[in-house]
């Protein structure tokens, strides 16, 4: 079910599509993709655990900063039960960089399902994918459809934007109206299409190097002459803006504490943001507009610190939190939580940068390691 429609529903068929579908949309579209696709190491596959885990690293992270994240995510668990048996703390290793850090905890909780009832292998059914954690229609579309060329549809923000201007439909970007619509379409159009792998990754791939959402590049689309918007004045004009909250502002002060060559890191609690990941002891001087926070307020009763020289300031943004860091060197006094497998630990610097460490302490590392440089 999407939207609350099924594959069957006889709104969704492919002859309830608008006029303004033409006969060769689909196909020229699917040509386009065989000629044009970017060489991405992803497409070389159709082992569906690969496809995967591409789909998950790709979620909300750019191409370029998947590209060896994947190659060296598959080469440390190159199965789903390498996957499963694998620690928590491994996997957010190895993931450490991407951020969203709970697509990395789903992606091992269904690895361990599937291991445990699929035998290894990726579900083969729109309700078996559905099934699994973390797993929604756009992941189960993109899976069914690239691994084992099944007639299944996806819908992502390439996709929208795609349709919002082929079709001409006036909603606001990530709207559920537009997103309801772009379900509709890619229900109706995907029974049309010769390789359902082609065609769903031709949708992405149109609108991530060619309908751009700026600056859309259309005497290159390969389908602008029946495009309802590629004769426009502004074809970027769609899908409609969409009126954003602005960023919560927030300060923080985040120091570093040394032993030597070892720094000292805090785990952050299990449950929350940044769940489990590391970072330099940090806490939020202030908060503007929001009564939510990132941080604790104040240091751990049990961490006594003396906060000295300024190292430098940085910006870092995480969802809708603009942070300005402040980044200082720090004398521990007394740490009695500082146990084996307790909240704060020590780390040689260059161990550190490979943990799974919040980005915010990955840009303190580097401007750490600037400063001494």
């Amino acid at each position: 079910m999407i939207g609350g429609m099924g594959r069957s529903d006889p709104q969704l068929c492919g002859s309830s599509l608008p006029g303004t579908v033409q006969p060769d949309f689909v196909e020229a579209l699917e040509a386009w993709f065989r000629s044009e696709a970017r060489d991405l190491p992803w497409r070389r596959t159709r082992d569906a655990y690969a496809v995967w885990v591409s789909e998950a690293m790709l979620q909300q992270t750019r191409v370029e900063a998947v590209r060896d994240y994947w190659v060296r995510f598959l080469e440390r668990f190159p199965t789903v039960q390498d996957l499963a048996d694998a620690e928590e703390e491994a996997v957010l290793e190895a993931w450490s960089g991407l951020g969203y850090y709970r697509r990395a905890r789903s992606l091992q909780a269904a690895a361990k399902v599937i291991a445990a009832e699929h035998n290894g292998v990726f579900p083969k059914t729109r309700a078996g994918a559905l099934a699994l954690p973390g797993v929604g229609p756009y992941t189960a579309g993109a899976v069914l459809s690239i691994a084992y060329g099944q007639p299944e549809p996806l819908v992502d923000g390439n996709v929208e934007r795609v349709f919002a201007r082929y079709f001409q439909i006036e909603e606001a970007v990530a709207s559920a109206p537009l997103k309801a619509r772009a379900w509709a379409y890619a229900e109706g159009l995907i029974d049309m299409a010769a390789q359902p792998r082609d065609w769903n990754q031709s949708l992405m791939e149109l609108g991530a190097t060619i309908c751009t959402p700026r600056a859309p590049r259309c005497l290159l689309c390969p389908v602008q002459r029946s495009c309802a918007s590629g004769q426009s004045v502004d074809p970027s004009r769609l899908p409609l803006p969409r009126k954003r909250k602005p960023p919560t502002s927030v300060q923080v002060q985040m120091v570093v504490a040394r032993a030597g060559n070892r720094i000292l890191l805090e785990q952050r609690p299990a449950e929350g943001r940044m769940a489990s990941l590391w970072q330099l002891p940090t806490i939020e001087l202030s908060v503007g507009g929001d009564s939510s926070h990132l941080f604790p307020l104040h240091w751990a009763a049990d961490l006594q610190l003396d906060v000295g020289a300024r190292l430098g300031e940085f910006s870092h943004s995480i969802t809708r939190y603009s942070i300005r860091v402040a980044l200082s060197e720090s004398d521990l006094l007394s740490a009695p939580s500082l146990v084996p497998n307790g909240p704060y630990r020590w780390f040689a610097t260059e161990q550190a940068a490979s943990l799974a460490i919040t980005g915010m302490t990955k840009k303190a590392i580097r401007m750490l390691a600037n400063h001494e440089s």
